[in-house]
């Protein structure tokens, strides 16, 4: 099975600053592209890969379209609940994917799981759900911060029990009570995972820390 680059970059909301990889080890960081290999801690049947400078690709193959394609997604092998995950992603123009959380049923991680949009939303004047750092269903972020299309963004994505926070370039971009509102009834625990959209997409520096 082939795996494309991903790069997550993990960063806690009390304001974590970028560190060497030992001490970020120590810290109780997780680098989830060890040795640039994607099988250590992942699975997917979608047409993902790594190169040797650990950037992730998805390729969509022929007739692959569209996001219903669950198997398709790169999933994590384990669950968690609490934590802190920090990546950075590139998109082409009109690009579109997900992160994903709490997936509880990975054959239906859209009703089992938590999504927070990925998009070539630069310029974007009306912000939605699907705009970056939109949380779907119905929470758009408070402002629209993401580069243009082409360019390396990196966001930090932090899980602690009903509290949601997401960080993109470096600016709180929604915060989320994840017991209130259309979320309440979803899984507090589950996999993590990035979406195939039928859309080309890269990632890199994907890393997670537990939290209590």
């Amino acid at each position: 099975m082939k795996f494309a680059i991903l790069a997550l970059t993990v960063g806690v909301a009390a304001g974590l600053s970028s560190s060497p990889l030992q001490a970020e080890d120590k810290a109780g960081w997780i680098d989830l592209l060890p040795e640039n290999k994607l099988e250590t801690h992942w699975q997917t049947k979608g047409n993902w890969s790594i190169n040797d400078e650990g950037v992730v690709t998805l390729t969509p193959r022929p007739g692959e379209s569209g996001w219903t394609r669950y198997d398709s997604y790169l999933w994590l092998n384990k669950q968690h609940r609490n934590f802190a995950c920090s990546f950075e992603y590139q998109v082409g123009e009109h690009g579109n994917s997900g992160f994903y959380f709490h997936v509880a049923d990975l054959t239906n991680p859209v009703q089992q799981g938590i999504e927070v949009q990925i998009y070539d939303s630069h310029g974007q004047e009306k912000l939605t759900d699907h705009t970056s750092g939109g949380v779907i269903p119905k929470i758009p972020p408070t402002a629209q911060n993401a580069k243009p299309a082409g360019e390396w963004n990196h966001f930090e994505i932090i899980c602690k029990d009903d509290q949601l926070t997401v960080i993109l370039n470096e600016k709180v971009v929604n915060e989320v009570d994840l017991s209130q509102g259309p979320l309440a009834s979803r899984p507090k625990t589950g996999y993590i995972g990035f979406q195939d959209h039928g859309l080309p997409l890269m990632l890199q520096k994907i890393k997670l820390r537990e939290l209590p």
